[in-house]
């Protein structure tokens, strides 16, 4: 694969040619009014390593995001690490908060709109899930290279902490593609339609950013940690313990049935998977069992996601929804 741009490209270029460099270059922490500078003097100026940030805008610009051996030597993990630590400040602490004052100005929040409140609550699960996870990656992934490059082997194998990472990014996806679908498929019409179509293009933009950050971690970073771990192991590194975390899974499509349909209802008044057991005479692994059935035909997971969900579809009145 031949790469797109090089250290001899003003950076001015690579802005033009695409927005979204801005967001790359900001994560690298090279600010703007570099004038003519090319990628290398820019990069130097901003004490950036040069190899990873070409490394990372051109694994950015490739179709299906495909990279060669030689990105993956022209990269530097602790550079590549720093840009990540910076990429997860920029979602938990500037885009996501930017996008959840832009809802409450496109959605009626007052006590009256139970919908827009749900909305709301659903996307600040959302937030909650993505800060969890951006800390785990901080507080598990992160330190687990750290150790390796000091030439110490972490007791659990690094796929053993990604695969969790691998998993934690897919839930992610999902609940934000649950969010937008929700929004457009279930928000009234009443609703400012342009404020709203502002918002939900912020979303999307989101979506993709993240989704090309998951990307990213997920082959070209997971690559070059475990040619490291490799190396140190292959050198005689000395195991050390590291701690890692956990979470959920998924699946797609069909008819409710009306018992389903039942758990929904009492999800929606705020019952517990115990309390929903009790009411219906059911043991709590067969409600477990329903509602992994109801989040397969409806693509929705959340409690939130499902209360709207039962409100459009008339399983409950809005006057019976716990808040």
């Amino acid at each position: 694969m031949t790469e797109k741009y090089h250290e001899t490209d003003p950076l001015i270029d690579l802005i033009s040619d695409d927005y979204r460099m801005l967001q790359m270059i900001s994560r690298f922490g090279i600010s703007l009014g570099f004038g003519d500078q090319t990628v290398a003097v820019a990069c130097a100026n901003a004490g950036v390593d040069v190899g990873t940030f070409l490394t990372v805008v051109n694994y950015m610009k490739t179709p299906g995001r495909v990279y060669s051996h030689d990105m993956k030597d022209s990269i530097d993990l602790p550079a590549l690490m720093a840009y990540l630590k910076k990429s997860h400040n920029y979602f938990v602490n500037y885009r996501l908060p930017q996008i959840r004052r832009k809802l409450i100005s496109a959605i009626d929040c007052s006590s009256s709109n139970q919908i827009a409140y749900l909305i709301l609550k659903f996307y600040d699960e959302y937030a909650q899930q993505v800060a969890s996870h951006m800390n785990y990656e901080n507080v598990a992934v992160h330190p687990h290279v750290e150790l390796l490059l000091e030439g110490k082997l972490p007791t659990d194998p690094f796929m053993t902490v990604v695969q969790q990472h691998c998993h934690n990014h897919s839930n992610i996806e999902r609940s934000l593609s649950e969010l937008k679908n929700i929004i457009i498929k279930y928000y009234p019409s009443q609703a400012n339609a342009s404020l709203l179509n502002d918002v939900l293009m912020d979303i999307f933009i989101m979506e993709e950013d993240l989704l090309t950050h998951c990307q990213l971690e997920d082959t070209l970073f997971a690559d070059c940690v475990s040619r490291l771990e490799k190396d140190v192991r292959d050198h005689g590194g000395k195991p050390v313990p590291v701690s890692a975390e956990e979470e959920n899974s998924s699946l797609p499509d069909s008819d409710l049935s009306e018992r389903e349909k039942e758990v929904i209802r009492l999800v929606a008044m705020g019952l517990s998977n115990k309390e929903i057991a009790e009411k219906m005479f059911i043991a709590v692994n067969t409600v477990m069992t329903h509602r992994r059935n109801i989040n397969r035909k409806t693509g929705i997971h959340a409690a939130a996601g499902l209360t709207i969900y039962a409100i459009v579809h008339g399983l409950i009145n809005v006057e019976d929804v716990k808040m």
